[in-house]
């Protein structure tokens, strides 16, 4: 009676080893299209996220007033006023755009050190994603971390009485730089369905990034990363 207690003990332990992690699955609300033809209304409340799990979320603030990012469930959402970045960890707040998702375990894969492109790592996302077995026809989340070599960002402060939107004018309405030899961590959603919904029409990628020391956040235009950056995928 005591092996088959015994037995019974091993195969639980080896069951449980094998379990796989939840399915990773992309949402959102909004869309860019819609933003771009002047619908900058609120389509979900930031609240709706607060009891998710591992919960991961980028997006823009109702009336395009700001970036929103998730890590984790750290809210670190930046906005602008009088030319001044400001971080809030509130979820008091609407979107207009948002994708999100929950994601429990990461698995880690080093970046080539020679990539000097945001296409090359774009490249590289899918590559790896689909050599790990992550299903590229839908919608993947995936995080870079590490020091990058540049990284160019702008935190959206639309005049809500401007009606003609465009790519270029959303990047110039706040502030927006360039920070060099920067720790970051950025969240991005990779597709090749969603152009004109969460990815503009030249990227299968949109980038949301926060600094290692919580001092700036906001959404990334172009990257060069640095050495030994960091590809995180969902464990499978």
């Amino acid at each position: 009676m005591k092996q088959i207690y015994i037995l019974a003990g091993v195969l639980i332990i080896l069951l449980s080893s094998c379990k796989t992690d939840p399915e990773v699955n992309v949402k959102y609300s909004g869309a860019l299209m819609e933003i771009m033809a002047g619908n900058i209304l609120g389509t979900i409340s930031l609240d709706a996220l607060k009891d998710m799990e591992n919960v991961y979320a980028l997006g823009a603030l109702e009336d395009l007033k700001g970036e929103i990012q998730i890590f984790n469930g750290e809210v670190v959402n930046s906005s602008v006023s009088d030319s001044t970045v400001l971080l809030s960890s509130s979820l008091n707040n609407n979107a207009s755009l948002l994708v999100y998702t929950s994601v429990k375990n990461w698995e880690e894969v080093e970046i080539p050190s020679q990539f000097t492109t945001e296409a090359e790592v774009e490249k590289f996302v899918f590559d790896t994603a689909k050599e790990k077995g992550i299903s590229v026809e839908k919608p993947f989340p995936f995080l870079l971390t590490g020091r990058t070599q540049s990284l160019s960002w702008h935190i959206i402060n639309w005049d809500v009485n401007d009606k003609e939107h465009t790519h270029k004018k959303h990047q110039l309405s706040g502030l927006n730089g360039i920070i060099n030899d920067t720790v970051v961590e950025i969240l991005g959603f990779y597709s090749d369905k969603h152009k004109g919904v969460f990815t503009h029409h030249t990227t299968n990628m949109h980038l949301h990034f926060k600094t290692q020391n919580n001092e700036l956040a906001g959404h990334v235009d172009d990257l060069v990363p640095g050495e030994k950056m960091i590809l995180k995928l969902p464990k499978q």
